[in-house]
């Protein structure tokens, strides 16, 4: 990207220290759990404001009464551009009251509080990004718009459906999820995540008098538990875990029901059809029980696609510009960057460098996030990339 262009983001998103922090802290004190929506008026309230601030126009899709989603675009729009879609959450791990017993705090260098790294730090470098594009009058080759979601940590369950059709008609999505480790490395591969339920039905019968006349649902949960764990693979990144079992009557009662909730985690899209075919085929090995399984993989797996990798290439570019060394990683856990990655190129971990995420001492580092907003800034200014580098 031009020198100049460059050193105009680099000096206007170092001067908004003062505003990451004032925002990140009207953020991170309205607090929004995942599951309490009737919680998320404050932040969603910021949010809006912030987006309308720098001249975007917002909608909040979603149910009545539940979870709502910010949506932002631009006001003035290019009808033969396309579309760029930045994508983060407001929604956080942490119950209400969270922020009494761990507060918003500035020392030195350093930012803690609830949610802050994950991921209300990324949404603030969302508002500086575009800030800077408005400020410094400049002209993004395809129009940034905004999907924020309330439901992320839960699994996306009411925003899924906004994220792909968005996803669909984007020529290219950025995550701002946190980075991998103090490090900072850019997410470019997530596993694809999985949930199954296996529920065994046996017959109850007395364990002393009639123990022949039963049949255990817990004696046959333990056969499908060892054939789960089977189909771990490590060294193709394949892991089933069993996470939970529950099951049976009484003590002195050959158990009639058993469930087990089964964790999956799989590198890729066709290993994780592999999976799903190998864990709804499991057959009962007891006589006279049956099993139901339920689940699916929900969240495919982010893979090196040909368009992720060129995408890859041109913000490592990008960041070498910025005198920033960034290197790519593998993420054990999903995003919302997991849809995005199965309809446009894809690039997560965008966000703040930091630590913490679902933790405690939950921080984030102010020089390296605004870096990081630089770095947002130049990819939403930055051209599309060519087939040709698609294909290199």
């Amino acid at each position: 990207m031009a020198a100049a262009i460059v050193d105009q983001v680099k000096d206007f998103i170092g001067s908004q220290r003062d505003s990451l922090i004032s925002l990140l802290q009207d953020l991170v004190e309205a607090e929004s759990p995942s599951a309490h929506p009737e919680c998320h008026d404050s932040v969603r309230r910021i949010l809006a404001g912030a987006f309308m601030d720098v001249g975007y126009v917002v909608r909040e899709p979603g149910m009545p009464g539940g979870a709502r989603h910010i949506f932002a675009r631009p006001a003035q729009r290019f009808r033969d551009r396309g579309n760029q879609l930045l994508v983060g959450h407001f929604d956080t791990v942490w119950p209400i009251g969270t922020i009494d017993k761990r507060p918003f705090t500035v020392n030195g260098n350093t930012i803690r509080g609830p949610g802050v790294f994950d991921m209300k730090g990324g949404l603030a470098q969302i508002v500086l990004a575009l800030r800077a594009i408005r400020e410094l009058h400049l002209e993004p080759p395809l129009t940034p718009v905004v999907l924020v979601n309330a439901d992320e940590e839960i699994g996306s369950r009411t925003s899924s459906s906004y994220i792909r059709m968005l996803a669909r008609c984007s020529e290219r999505a950025f995550v701002l999820e946190p980075a991998m480790g103090e490090e900072g490395d850019i997410k470019t591969e997530r596993k694809g995540i999985g949930r199954f339920t296996v529920t065994v039905y046996g017959k109850a019968a007395h364990a002393g008098l009639d123990p022949e006349g039963g049949a255990s649902a817990i004696l046959e949960l333990s056969h499908v538990i060892q054939t789960l764990f089977a189909l771990n693979d490590p060294d193709k990144g394949v892991t089933v875990n069993v996470g939970t079992v529950d099951g049976g009557i009484q003590p002195n009662v050959i158990a009639p029901h058993s469930t087990a909730v089964v964790d999956v985690r799989v590198p890729t899209v066709e290993s994780g059809k592999s999976i799903e075919k190998a864990i709804h085929g499991i057959e009962p090995t007891t006589p006279g029980v049956r099993l139901h399984i339920e689940g699916r993989i929900g969240r495919p797996s982010m893979e090196a696609t040909p368009r992720n990798s060129a995408l890859w290439r041109q913000a490592k570019s990008l960041g070498g510009d910025l005198g920033l060394d960034l290197r790519s990683a593998r993420a054990g856990g999903g995003s919302d960057g997991n849809t995005t990655s199965q309809y446009t190129a894809t690039i997560d971990g965008l966000g703040p460098v930091g630590d913490g995420a679902h933790a405690e001492h939950e921080y984030l580092y102010i020089d390296k996030t605004l870096e990081r907003a630089a770095l947002i800034t130049l990819l939403v200014l930055s051209r599309p990339v060519t087939e040709a580098e698609i294909l290199q």
